[in-house]
């Protein structure tokens, strides 16, 4: 998912950008505007935000056709796990830019509005990208749940000043079978395992964006924050999380594929493609109490991760499984 890489250079921004009019410690937000701070991470974002899309543009899409603007509906691509992902992306990148807003002393509301657009204007940067690729195009369904996605951040704030409802992600590292696979024609062949480290990669860290057969996006519900915090028994950290995820892709559409020239169709039910619903437990990390700024910044940089936990599996299998731990 390359359109990941957008927040985590977001992040960033707010991460090199210092202040000087102020004796204030770095990673303590600011009670008042502090200009520095909010100039600084204004510049530094405008050369991030340049920087990456001219690299996507020469690294990534130089490698496909290009092709004039084209619109393209890729709505139950990958069971739509890249429907998820992206209003996954646009809610991080919304609450992030939010936090470093605030960081800078930006009033709450002008916070808001400002991650809203700049979580906007990142992913319909990438999807104006793919409206000139042959490969893909522009999505509109793509461009819905981004909005869905800043909506839902900007909804709770709103509502609630905090965050009640975290969309996450989770991963694990999948072994593909060697399992051989005939070419339709019948003269060739090749295996799952090829096929899979084409799609998604060889390593854990390029998995982890790109394969959607490992992938899981969470929503994260606190039920404490829902109560009356005086009389309830539960931690103020423990969530419930609501999972989603897809399995035995090895295509967008449909699992068939040209390698190499060869057309090649997986055909039966072994590899059927099946959807998969999960609930577990989960961490609100942003809500353990620590006094250290430090500390502060790990867990909001490390709370778009799931959690390992217990988890119940239901997928349109019709089965039912329980996982002792599920990542």
């Amino acid at each position: 998912m390359r359109y990941i890489l957008t927040f985590l250079l977001l992040f960033s921004t707010f991460v090199l950008c210092g202040q000087r009019a102020e004796r204030l410690p770095f990673l303590q937000p600011a009670d008042t505007l502090n200009k520095w701070r909010f100039w600084g991470s204004a510049a530094t974002g405008t050369l991030i935000y340049t920087g990456t899309m001219i690299g996507l543009n020469e690294i990534w899409y130089a490698e496909f056709e290009r092709s004039s603007f084209q619109f393209f509906n890729d709505l139950g691509e990958w069971e739509d796990m890249d429907k998820w992902g992206h209003l996954t992306t646009a809610y991080v990148e919304a609450n992030w830019v939010y936090k470093g807003a605030r960081w800078t002393g930006l009033e709450d509301r002008k916070s808001i509005w400002l991650g809203v657009a700049l979580g906007s204007l990142f992913q319909a940067s990438i999807e104006t990208l793919d409206g000139f690729s042959a490969k893909w195009g522009f999505s509109i369904p793509d461009i819905a749940y981004n909005t869905a996605g800043v909506s839902l951040f900007a909804a709770q704030q709103l509502a609630w000043n905090e965050q009640r409802i975290l969309m996450k992600v989770s991963a694990h590292y999948k072994t593909y079978p060697d399992t051989e696979v005939q070419s339709v024609s019948g003269s060739q062949t090749s295996s799952l395992r090829n096929r899979a480290n084409a799609l998604y990669g060889r390593h854990y860290a390029e998995r982890f964006f790109k394969d959607y057969n490992a992938q899981t996006i969470w929503a994260s519900v606190n039920p404490r924050s829902f109560m009356k915090k005086e009389s309830s028994r539960i931690p103020s950290w423990l969530n419930i999380a609501v999972g989603y995820g897809a399995e035995n892709m090895y295509g967008g559409f449909a699992n068939e594929w040209n390698e190499n020239d060869v057309f090649y169709k997986l055909e039966g039910d072994e590899y059927k493609r099946y959807r998969q619903f999960y609930l577990s437990l989960d961490i609100d990390m942003t809500r353990i109490k620590t006094k250290s700024p430090f500390l502060k910044t790990v867990f909001n940089i490390i709370n778009v991760i799931k959690i390992p936990a217990p988890t119940l599996e239901i997928n349109t299998l019709g089965q039912v499984r329980f996982h002792p731990i599920y990542f």
